[in-house]
C-alpha cells in the first residue's frame, strides 16, 4: 500500500470527509468519518500534512490532530473555495485541502 503524505479534513457538525493522497497526487483514501472516528483514525495514521479549512471548530481539531504528530496547516475560506466540487447535494470533498 502506498504512503499516505497528504490528507484533507473538512469539518462538519456530525459527519467528517477525508481524502488523503500519495505523493504522486494520487488518491489512496476518501471516505466519511463520524466525529468520534476522527481521533482514532488519525492515531492509526503515520504523521503526514493535514489541511483544514479555517472555521470555528478548526483550531480545536488542529490542535487534537497535530498532538498526534501530524504537521496540519489551516487555510482561509477563502483559499479553499476554488477546490470545492460542486454537484453533489449534501457533500463536500476535501481535496481541496490535500491540494494546498
Amino acid at each position: 500500500m502506498k504512503q499516505i503524505t497528504t490528507m484533507g479534513l473538512d469539518l462538519a457538525k456530525e459527519i467528517f470527509q477525508i481524502h488523503g493522497a500519495d505523493a504522486e497526487s494520487n488518491v489512496i483514501i476518501n471516505r466519511k468519518l463520524r466525529r468520534a472516528e476522527v481521533l482514532r483514525f488519525f492515531e492509526k495514521t503515520p504523521p503526514c500534512l493535514v489541511g483544514i479549512e479555517a472555521c470555528g471548530s478548526a483550531h480545536y481539531w488542529a490542535r487534537e490532530i497535530a498532538a498526534l504528530g501530524h504537521d496540519v496547516r489551516m487555510m482561509p475560506p477563502a483559499y479553499v473555495k476554488p477546490f470545492v466540487k460542486r454537484g453533489r447535494p449534501m457533500r463536500r470533498t476535501p481535496r481541496r485541502s490535500a491540494r494546498q
